[in-house]
């Protein structure tokens, strides 16, 4: 590590932080950051001091939001290191391709989105906001104390700096690349013996039945999902295959915005960021979160709206954090199928979460599936059974039956099913269990 002493410094006012009990000091708290963050940025970022140049006199909250559109097309002026987006791009294009993720750009590290929604974005982490990601990442996902031994195994898209100042002398960190092949990761977890695996659920469920198999000998003590919707099916294998319940983390592009408590509730980390809510549903309790980082100088994020769909917890959190407390986060806007209303015909809304539980409730012999929505009367149902003795028929109709089922309730027909075999290759690509691929 480089800044051993900066990551033990937030490594133990995360944990201080965490001990708050009061959600009314922790927000006068934020605030206090906040107005602080906010007077540096518009002094370093020319792009926010010309957005927020008629809100002077303004409430904070009423700037305008961005999102990562108008981040990339005004990265160089948004960004206070000095890094153009050509210059970032190349260097993580070139990481990319030599599998070297270690060059930085001016001593910034460069980092690349997977980019499931079409556009990939960039992010910029100085070494300061490095030791501070790193220091409040151990604090919240370490079961153990700092000073433990410990080996963790990162299975990521691609590594990073970042990711690499976990290490240390008591902390060991391996990469585990996503283009590897399955035996691979077996192959090295076998000699490795982690005992903190950090990976999308979807490698942990292959995991899992390797481990079902009896090709994966060792067992670990604590498992993060990360990158992806973690799935009810696939928590349900994953946790029989290893006895333990499914830790997640909540880190994208835009920062590291939670983590699950010993408990397994994810909250948001609201100690480093404040998120106000876009409510989709306020019923469900469902809402898109727009953050304010209030941690990061060299790429400020302020009122950026992500596309992710996040449903609040119904009553706090039995750990007593004052952190916002969340039940499920269901996937992306972009993953929202729409039907016509059976009467008048306008769009209605089924969330990825009802799909999910449709499908999963028709038989428990589906081990994995995939549904895609290619347009407003079709829908691409992918299964795999778990059986081959099964009838893939009767499954097929229970699927049917159950899409049907939530469909009425909701005032729409069943469309055309189009039924195909199940396949995933992990890698670049993010498995998304629901999917829609077409614009409204």
């Amino acid at each position: 590590m480089n800044d051993k002493l900066g990551i033990v410094k937030h490594y133990v006012l995360t944990l201080a932080r965490q001990r708050r009990r009061n959600r009314a000091a922790l927000e006068k708290w934020q605030e206090r950051r906040i107005l602080r963050h906010i007077a540096a940025v518009r002094q370093a970022s020319p792009f926010y001091g010309e957005l927020w140049a008629n809100y002077r006199d303004r409430e904070w909250r009423d700037f305008p939001v961005i999102d990562k559109t108008v981040m990339m097309e005004h990265f160089d002026r948004l960004n206070t290191a000095g890094v153009s987006r050509e210059a970032a791009l190349e260097a993580a294009a070139i990481a990319e391709r030599t599998r070297n993720f270690k060059p930085t750009v001016g001593g910034t590290t460069v980092g690349l989105s997977s980019g499931t929604s079409g556009s990939r974005g960039l992010f910029l982490v100085n070494p300061r906001e490095q030791a501070a990601w790193t220091g409040t990442v151990l604090a919240k996902l370490l079961p153990r104390a700092l000073w433990r031994k410990e080996r963790l195994a990162f299975f990521l898209r691609a590594n990073s700096n970042l990711y690499e100042s976990v290490q240390s002398g008591r902390l060991q960190f391996e990469f585990f690349d996503l283009l590897d092949p399955l035996e691979r990761h077996v192959e090295r977890l076998n000699d490795y013996q982690a005992g903190i695996w950090v990976a999308p659920p979807s490698i942990l469920r292959m995991l899992a039945d390797a481990r079902l198999a009896g090709r994966l000998a060792v067992q670990p003590h604590k498992l993060v999902g990360v990158a992806e919707v973690l799935d009810p099916l696939d928590r349900q294998i994953i946790e029989a295959a290893f006895g333990q319940p499914v830790h997640q983390a909540y880190q994208c592009t835009e920062g590291f915005l939670g983590a699950t408590c010993h408990l397994g509730t994810m909250h948001l980390n609201e100690d480093i960021v404040h998120i106000q809510k876009e409510y989709l549903d306020e019923q469900s309790r469902r809402f898109v979160p727009i953050i304010t980082d209030f941690s990061r100088t060299s790429q400020p994020i302020i009122r950026y709206r992500l596309n992710d769909i996040l449903t609040e917890a119904d009553k706090p959190c039995l750990c007593g954090s004052p952190y916002t407390a969340i039940e499920r986060i269901e996937g992306r806007c972009d993953d929202i199928l729409y039907f016509p209303h059976a009467e008048h015909g306008g769009a209605v809304a089924a969330f990825p979460d009802f799909i999910t539980r449709a499908v999963i409730a028709a038989s428990p012999e589906i081990a994995h599936y995939k549904v895609v929505q290619h347009n407003w009367h079709q829908l691409e149902v992918s299964i795999q059974l778990s059986s081959s003795a099964s009838d893939e028929k009767v499954v097929h109709e229970g699927v049917s039956s159950e899409l049907a089922r939530l469909l009425e309730r909701i005032g729409c027909s069943l469309p055309e099913l189009v039924f195909k075999p199940y396949s995933f290759v992990p890698g670049n690509a993010k498995l998304r269990r629901v999917e829609r691929r077409f614009k409204l």
